[in-house]
């Protein structure tokens, strides 16, 4: 089979198997040699990837996915089904890959001191937007504080469009009641951009008040975060 010709400027064994690769440019013994922030996006990617398909290797591939997405950002925010289209990613490569930019934007999110005081709705956009930014669907959070307003953990209560039906009183307060915590902090994300609050995000924030009041465990802010702004429905007089 006649072997594709390299274009000009660029090194003919790029276009065979990694392996066949002077062994100084494989991306693997590159990240030994040289450590992580000498690798491109591509060659990193392509360390997950592992393998590429017929005439295709995986820093090829990785390539590819950069180019068709637009940025490293744009390919954390898709799913595993959209990977599979790509030759060569089946599903153990794209759950590899989604699974990695998950980990990514939890490390992010979780680097933190032990006991952070949560004093603004600006500390919970600091925290939060790292991980919440990139997904596509509306995540609806419970932060559990103590008396000094410091965060005992967060806790995910549903995941999808946001709705009272949804949103229940008592899946909120039961993590509080079970901590517990003197006080709490809702927190949700708008993957559109728009951080201003829906009438269905103010219903559920006053209904969520009340149950507060009732448990004893009062409500101090319901914070919408997008991947560059926040909107503070106490700062609002929305509450």
């Amino acid at each position: 089979m006649k072997r594709r010709t390299a274009a000009v400027g660029e090194p003919s064994f790029y276009h065979s198997a990694i392996p066949d690769w002077p062994k100084g440019d494989r991306p693997r013994e590159k990240l030994l040699r040289a450590g992580e922030s000498a690798l491109t996006d591509a060659e990193l990617l392509a360390i997950l990837i592992r393998t590429g398909s017929r005439r295709v290797t995986a820093v090829d591939l990785a390539t590819t996915l950069l180019r068709e997405f637009g940025s490293l950002h744009h390919l954390a925010t898709r799913t595993a089904r959209d990977l599979r289209r790509y030759r060569g990613l089946g599903e153990a490569k794209s759950l590899a890959l989604v699974a990695a930019f998950e980990l990514g934007r939890r490390a992010a999110a979780r680097e933190r001191t032990e006991k952070v005081q949560v004093s603004s709705p600006e500390v919970v956009a600091t925290l939060f937007q790292p991980l919440l930014r990139d997904l596509r669907q509306e995540v609806f959070m419970v932060l559990l504080l103590d008396s000094a307003n410091h965060l005992l953990r967060d806790v995910t209560i549903t995941t999808g469009i946001l709705n009272s039906s949804l949103v229940h009183p008592r899946e909120v307060f039961r993590p509080a009641i079970l901590e517990p915590a003197a006080s709490v902090i809702l927190l949700h994300n708008h993957p559109s951009g728009n951080a201003e609050p829906s009438s269905e995000d103010i219903a559920i924030t006053r209904q969520l008040v009340e149950a507060g009041r009732i448990f004893g465990i009062p409500v101090h802010d319901h914070v919408i975060l997008t991947a560059h702004s926040y909107t503070s429905l106490a700062e609002r007089g929305m509450m």
